[in-house]
């Protein structure tokens, strides 16, 4: 999702934020690498191009204030790295679960798929436990094309 500096300013204003740089940096970075998913140091490498005065202490600071408002989303791949990716920033009513991850085994590469299979069996879930499932997050390893190639 490609979301420019004038809408990053009008979610956060309709979440009753005050609209700083650093803010609006972060969001940006985030959203200018939608198939990456990055740690907050990385996140903090690439606000400081444009704004070499931002701290890293600032960075994981906004960065815990968008995950509240649930702007980003905080993802673990058990590669010891706590890793950020931009959310869905849809309407409340309207957004849907994040994307899942195939994580190689072999190299560590980290692909991003949107197919979301589970809705029916959240459904089902719901209707025979009364539980309402609100979000999951699904990861799957094995090996990419190239990987499975080398091991053939």
């Amino acid at each position: 999702m490609s979301v420019n500096r004038e809408q990053f300013e009008k979610i956060l204003r309709e979440k009753g934020l005050k609209i700083t740089t650093q803010r609006v940096l972060v969001l940006t970075a985030l959203s200018a690498c939608p198939d990456k998913h990055l740690t907050a140091e990385e996140i903090y490498e690439l606000v400081k191009v444009d704004y070499p005065e931002i701290g890293l202490a600032t960075v994981y600071r906004t960065i815990q204030l968008l995950l509240e408002l649930h702007l980003i989303d905080r993802i673990n791949l058990d590669d010891g790295y706590v890793r950020y990716e931009i959310g869905d920033l849809g309407e409340e009513e309207t957004r849907h679960h994040h994307h899942h991850h195939l994580i190689c085994l072999g190299c560590g590469s980290i692909l991003s798929f949107q197919d979301d299979l589970l809705e029916e069996l959240e459904g089902k879930i719901a209707e025979t436990t009364g539980f309402s499932v609100t979000d999951h997050e699904v990861k799957l390893y094995g090996y990419c094309e190239e990987c499975r190639r080398k091991i053939d």
